[in-house]
């Protein structure tokens, strides 16, 4: 049974008829160009083949009833209350369903009609792996809404900045626009080159697969929960080390104002570090766009090296697990490896030859037995199309 049929027999069971529609939006692994999208930075994301799948249909009213495939106890269908508009929002909507209820009222915002809705959410897409499972959500979401209300005109770029208002005000998590970006706008492969001040997209050819490799993710099983971790802190830092530049964002700030600034005391050594990670982790993925443009793999390794030191060291959001995941892929042949995603747990990438993603698979799990940590999850992924209707 395919996602879409799954997420479509659950909801029949659930809501008792079938739904009007099934949408799919991917995860998404970031190359590289991480905590610079809230700075106005740069980014490379890819979507990959692991999804969350939305099945919806209309209600004769304005309710939105949500139920989760991942919650339901053994046979027995949970209890899903019907939120009314009123319900839902910044500080009323909670849990799992405020990624949908956000989605909602966030399009209500912008004056789109949003019909009443029951929602079924399925799909092999690991929660807390640092793989997007929220933006893949919103996403799933958005074009249910907008679809099955008739307000099929709204383009994506829109519709990725309606899941990050409802990311930012409904749930409370700070994030930048690349997740829901990435997942709305990803082609299976290229890697998606955003600025994510001017949302000015480039699709630059990436295809793993065709160059004889395979993107393996990590999963640390460390789960991955930005919400009320220091990820806000971080964001605090990355504001204070502009301000005190003169700056409207990291993204305008060189290395040579970073180190006059520290030299004359407008930035502490923290903050200092916090920024030096922004502004060479842009230049990085510069660097890895310029390559893949050029068809060159070659810097690829350096860069991805580079970036986990910083993301390790300067910004302090990898994690031992993660930190083992990069060491033991890299020792056991991969081309390319570090922790993607906002870090503090979640999941490291690696790419390596198809003939030895089996031997680092086995080394991964062989350092995290020796080091005393849990088991990880080892799979691949391909590199996928962006959200879309399967049904």
């Amino acid at each position: 049974m395919t996602l879409a049929e799954a997420a479509a027999a659950a909801f029949t069971e659930l809501a008792g008829r079938p739904p009007d529609g099934v949408w799919r939006a991917p995860g998404r692994v970031n190359l590289i160009g991480e905590h610079t999208d809230y700075n106005d930075g740069f980014v490379l994301p890819v979507a990959i083949d692991r999804s969350v799948v939305v099945a919806a249909g209309r209600r004769d009213d304005d309710g939105l009833r949500c139920w989760s495939t991942r919650e339901r106890p053994g046979a027995e269908p949970p209890e899903a209350p019907v939120r009314r508009p009123g319900d839902i929002g910044p500080g009323r909507s909670t849990g799992w369903t405020a990624y949908v209820e956000g989605v909602a009222w966030a399009l209500r915002e912008r004056g789109t009609v949003v019909p009443g809705l029951d929602v079924v959410v399925h799909g092999d897409l690991p929660v807390g792996a640092g793989l997007s499972s929220s933006a893949a959500l919103e996403a799933a979401a958005a074009l249910a809404f907008v679809e099955l209300g008739g307000s099929n005109g709204i383009d994506r770029t829109t519709l990725a900045g309606v899941g990050q208002e409802a990311e930012n005000e409904v749930v409370g998590m700070p994030c930048g626009i690349m997740d829901q970006t990435a997942v709305l706008l990803g082609r299976a492969g290229h890697a998606l080159f955003l600025d994510t001040r001017t949302l000015a997209s480039e699709l630059v050819p990436f295809d793993p697969a065709a160059l004889g490799l395979t993107l393996l993710v990590i999963d640390t099983r460390v789960k991955h929960a930005l919400v009320g971790s220091p990820y806000a802190e971080r964001r605090q830092a990355c504001e204070r080390a502009a301000a005190a530049l003169g700056l409207r964002a990291l993204r305008d700030a060189t290395l040579a104002d970073l180190e006059a600034a520290a030299g004359d005391g407008r930035l502490d050594e923290v903050t200092f570090r916090r920024a030096r990670h922004v502004v060479t982790e842009n230049q990085r993925v510069l660097d890895v766009v310029a390559a893949l443009r050029a068809g060159d793999l070659g810097p690829l390794g350096p860069a991805l090296a580079g970036s986990h030191r910083s993301l390790r060291d300067d910004y302090e959001v990898s994690c031992p697990e993660l930190d083992a995941a990069v060491r033991a892929a890299t020792a056991a042949g991969a081309v390319a490896a570090r922790m993607t995603g906002g870090g503090f747990g979640g999941s490291a990438l690696a790419l390596v030859p198809v003939h030895r993603a089996d031997g680092v698979g086995r080394a991964v799990r062989e350092a995290f037995a020796d080091a005393g940590f849990g088991p990880p999850s080892v799979f691949a992924v391909a590199v996928s199309d962006g959200a879309a209707r399967l049904a």
